[in-house]
């Protein structure tokens, strides 16, 4: 069975980071990221919408530190589950145990989602892939937001920006989601990255060798998932809201886009 004819639940990670206030949401006067407003409408409620417009996506959970403070602006029937404290790696895994796959998986930060992205990645996705990851390759990008900086991954045979979606079909994919979380455990500690990823996997992407299918081996050697990268056919879907600067580009996309359906102003 394909992803694009099974029921999903689509998973948002709203949280914030213990530690310093994020300063998106610093800049825009909120407490958290995901209450920003873009084209009026919180970001949050963009993502939703988005996600209520895909007929496989049958349920909807938030993943947020405390209810409350999504409670005056959430719509009824969308679940709400408590972050780990951890980071985003372990709320994923929470979602994982508690709603099983397929599980969608995006930020409340990707505040230009849409319908059509989700729908291509379902429907370009591999049937026989544990995991799939949408992505922007360098030159969809550039065509679509010139005038964006972005971060790009370069692989040998593909340069990308992370578009902030994934879809974790099988169970097994959540191998890669504890893979991710020891990760995030030791960003601080390059050494045990590398040798947690492999050395001669670093190397290879240092010197511009490394593969997509080279990438696939190492994460199925390491998880015995089988992933794959999906690029998207829109730039845009590249654009999430991660510094101040990204707030007036997001703004302005947003006004070429399909209008959002809620718009409820944001309770302060």
């Amino acid at each position: 069975m394909t992803a694009s004819s099974q029921d999903i639940t689509a998973f948002i990670l709203a949280g914030s980071r213990p530690g310093k206030p994020d300063p998106v949401a610093l800049a825009g006067g909120v407490s958290h990221k995901a209450l920003l407003p873009i084209g009026g409408v919180p970001m949050l409620l963009r993502v939703i919408d988005a996600l209520q417009q895909v007929p496989q996506v049958t349920r909807i959970a938030v993943c947020i530190e405390n209810p409350q403070i999504i409670a005056s602006i959430i719509p009824a029937g969308i679940d709400v589950i408590p972050a780990r404290p951890e980071g985003p790696s372990a709320s994923v895994l929470a979602g994982l145990a508690r709603y099983g796959t397929p599980l969608l998986v995006t930020t409340a930060d990707n505040a230009l989602l849409q319908p059509s992205w989700v729908q291509e990645l379902l429907s370009q996705s591999h049937p026989q892939a544990d995991l799939a990851v949408a992505v922007a390759a360098e030159t969809t990008v550039k065509r679509d937001v010139p005038n964006t900086q972005r971060t790009y991954i370069r692989l040998a045979d593909l340069a990308f920006s992370g578009c902030n979606l994934f879809l974790f079909r099988t169970s097994v994919s959540a191998r890669v989601a504890d893979l991710w979380r020891h990760v995030e455990k030791n960003r601080k500690h390059p050494l045990r990255v590398a040798w947690l990823l492999g050395p001669s996997i670093l190397l290879r992407a240092l010197c511009g060798r490394l593969t997509r299918r080279a990438l696939y081996q190492r994460i199925y050697r390491l998880t015995s998932a089988k992933a794959e990268l999906v690029p998207l056919s829109d730039g845009r879907a590249a654009v999430d809201v991660d510094k101040p600067a990204d707030v007036v580009l997001a703004e302005e996309l947003a006004s070429t886009l399909p209008a959002c359906s809620f718009s409820k102003p944001l309770q302060k």
